[in-house]
């Protein structure tokens, strides 16, 4: 009988990757990136522990939503106080901020524990083309 292979940090050796977020879609170009911040894509992935790699996306404000959503998906966020529920269309976050709008997409696909949260700080997401990352020597990802 085999044991089962559990990951320990020594086995893992974390990669970089470059995604280009034109034209694609949001929900689609999200499930990819969370495998791979999660390790999903690895042979040595272990649920319990942190295996995946890290992504840069970018192109983040030409990133294509199906049908009307732009117009008519709404993100919520609470103050915490009496009347304090705010809300944003994707057209005005787009204009605004449009890298938020990817980061909260795959980060909601991430587990919602403290190794999800550690997960979510391997992705990074720009707006433009270019990325301050170029030290790590980052490999195109295939989507």
């Amino acid at each position: 009988m085999t044991r089962t292979h559990s990951a320990k940090e020594a086995d893992i050796k974390r990669k970089w990757y470059v995604v280009d977020a034109d034209g694609k879609t949001l929900g689609r170009l999200a499930t990819q990136v969370a495998i791979v911040l999660r390790g999903k894509h690895k042979p040595i992935f272990t649920p319990h522990v942190d295996t995946g790699d890290h992504v840069i996306v970018v192109n983040a404000e030409k990133i294509h939503l199906t049908g009307d959503k732009v117009r008519q998906k709404t993100y919520y966020r609470h103050s915490g106080y009496p009347g304090g529920l705010k809300s944003e269309t994707v057209k005005d976050l787009l204009a605004r901020k449009p890298s938020v709008i990817v980061e909260r997409a795959i980060k909601g696909m991430l587990p919602k524990t403290t190794l999800g949260k550690q997960m979510g700080r391997k992705l990074n997401v720009y707006v433009g083309p270019t990325h301050p990352h170029q030290a790590q020597q980052p490999e195109a990802l295939a989507l």
